[in-house]
């Protein structure tokens, strides 16, 4: 009899602190294989978010069975509720987890996230304005300090920076627009 009292404990405990939590994790990140320099680290990443997981899942289970039952959720030893909530959790993520590759011998190539617009070369676009707004800054200085003898010139000069600057502006608009 105590030998059954402790299987119980331990799948439960396993149920309502491990599984779920592990089988969202695998079917979350089924690149993720304990292996090679880093496998302690990966190990850590993953027994803990599965804890974690875990116990969240449970908590939003038990909330769900309390508001949803028509009478309240009553947690009884003889009232496997949660624990027939937890295994279909466990089970559909497990079921995902295989579907997406996660226990190939090979892993998945994991997804390169899609660059959204404006995100290559804004440093270099932000340095690139700034040196403009600089030049411009320089040249209506100078416009007004050196009056009409260079006017022309320096206008000139002024009228290309604006429209590089311009230039810019509305190229990487366009990019956001797409």
């Amino acid at each position: 009899m105590a030998v059954v009292a402790a299987f119980e404990a331990v799948a439960g405990g396993a149920l309502v602190f491990f599984v779920p939590g592990y089988a969202v994790t695998k079917a979350l990140f089924p690149d993720w294989r304990v292996r090679g320099a880093e496998r302690s680290l990966r190990l850590l990443e993953i027994v803990t978010l599965s804890f974690v997981l875990s116990v969240v899942l449970t908590v939003l289970l038990g909330y769900l069975l309390l508001v949803a039952a028509p009478a309240g959720f009553q947690s009884y030893w003889s009232d496997p509720a949660l624990e027939v909530g937890l295994a279909v959790v466990a089970a559909a993520g497990l079921v995902a987890a295989v579907a997406r590759g996660a226990f190939q011998r090979v892993p998945p190539a994991p997804r390169a996230p899609e660059p959204s617009g404006g995100e290559e070369g804004a440093w270099e676009l932000s340095r690139e304005l700034e040196r403009l707004a600089r030049e411009e800054r320089r040249l209506e200085h100078a416009l007004r300090v050196h009056g009409a003898a260079d006017a022309a010139e320096l206008r000139a000069r002024l009228d290309e920076i604006r429209a590089q600057r311009d230039s810019l502006a509305a190229s990487r608009e366009a990019e956001y627009a797409r």
